[in-house]
């Protein structure tokens, strides 16, 4: 079979459709910014969140769309760096869609913050490099910078960006891991919280930011195309849907081996039994939110011989797994804060400060609105950068991406 040359072209279609669609993502964007204000006023107190929870709901959006943001460059680099030439048409949408994640998990986690001033205090030179959280200020600022220059030696016709191409692509690809690395060791840093303390998080962090991005990445492009008419091949959806697989399951192994880790050690007894059962939210979150509808379903629906190249059962396990992610993270860092501080090992704690007792959580509406406004977020700068630039092929028919070249 012989390839096509892939034509990039802007989102034409700019009727009552492209925007009501904009106009529906303003309205969730306007809620957002209700929401921060309301909260900026009153204080954290009117949501869910106390001193014990003090990362809520905002956060596990904020965490998800960061996350996801590094494993969607995943796509392009496969391309780039590894040199799959099938993948090579997606590396302008996958690089488009990293940086519209991390700018919109960046604002959710920003005006979660109760004091937004202290950002300008990190840019200014305030940085704690004992701090983690200094350190991926750093990390999120160098991955915008080194994905738009990507971006550029992708797009430009210039032999100098030609010439810079795959050192663009390996030196995001090599940001993308350490920026994914910083933060999963956010939580196995800290030692103080029984769930939390396990170098594993990190690793664990890393392929959970390919499984969230590669979903994430599915969902934008089958929803793009088929708004826009444009034709997708079975070979580029296959390769993408088993790849899939392949990184539920990598999540699944390293998830179940952190769990055993801590088994096997007896001062993670008491959270293992939290969380795996508990019969609590975290609990039921974990069984049957990531176990069962977040892994087993989409496994099963990516490989049943009936639903063999069904793009609805394909859409369906990365919406699956996206969702099962999400609550993979609620657990990890919500259930991490719920479950007490050790403070005195083999000893029992009684104050009126709440000391040895299992800290009550509950999102409030606020919480909801300002974490869905960072996806609203990343969902306009998507549909009008595809409108203004040439982030999109014309077509992915098999005949385009040409399923045989290596």
């Amino acid at each position: 079979m012989s390839s096509k040359k892939v034509i990039y072209s802007e989102v034409e279609n700019s009727g009552i459709g492209y925007y009501g669609l904009l106009a529906l993502f303003g309205l969730f964007l306007l809620g957002g910014v209700i929401a921060f204000f309301t909260m900026e006023h009153n204080g954290h107190y009117i949501t869910g969140m106390n001193n014990q929870t003090v990362w809520g709901l905002p956060h596990i959006f904020a965490i998800f769309l960061i996350v996801a943001a590094s494993g969607a460059l995943n796509i392009g680099s496969i391309g780039t760096v590894f040199g799959k030439k099938i993948y090579q048409p997606l590396g302008r949408l996958s690089g488009l869609i990293a940086i519209a994640l991390l700018i919109g998990g960046l604002v959710v986690l920003l005006l979660d913050l109760g004091r937004v001033d202290h950002v300008i205090q990190m840019a200014t030179g305030h940085l704690n490099f004992k701090s983690i959280f200094a350190w991926n200020m750093i990390l999120y600022s160098g991955f915008l910078g080194l994905v738009g220059l990507y971006l550029w030696a992708m797009m430009s016709r210039s032999r100098l960006a030609k010439k810079l191409y795959r050192s663009m692509g390996v030196s995001a690809f090599t940001w993308r891991l350490i920026l994914t690395t910083g933060t999963g060791s956010i939580f196995g840093f800290l030692v103080a919280r029984q769930a939390f303390d396990a170098a594993i998080l990190a690793p664990l962090f890393i392929v959970l930011s390919f499984s969230l991005g590669l979903a994430t990445f599915l969902i934008i492009l089958m929803a793009a195309y088929r708004w826009t008419q444009r034709e997708v091949g079975d070979a580029i959806l296959n390769r993408l849907r088993y790849l899939l697989a392949v990184f539920i399951l990598g999540v699944l192994l390293l998830e179940v081996t952190r769990h055993l880790t801590n088994l096997y050690a007896t001062e993670h007894h008491g959270v293992e039994a939290f969380i795996l059962g508990g019969g609590n939210l975290y609990s039921n979150l974990f069984w049957y939110g990531y176990i069962l509808f977040g892994t087993l379903a989409p496994l099963a629906l990516i490989f049943c011989r009936l639903l063999k190249n069904s793009r609805a059962a394909l859409l369906l396990a990365a919406i699956l797994t996206a969702l099962g992610g999400f609550a993979l993270l609620y657990v990890i860092v919500i259930g991490g804060q719920a479950y007490p501080l050790v403070l005195f090992p083999n000893a029992e704690i009684s104050s009126t400060y709440f000391d040895g007792v299992i800290t009550a959580y509950k999102p409030g509406m606020w919480e909801w609105l300002l974490g869905l406004a960072g996806v609203a977020l990343v969902l306009i700068i998507i549909t009008v950068a595809v409108k203004v630039l040439r982030f999109m092929p014309l077509s992915l028919a098999d005949s385009v991406v040409d399923p045989h070249a290596k």
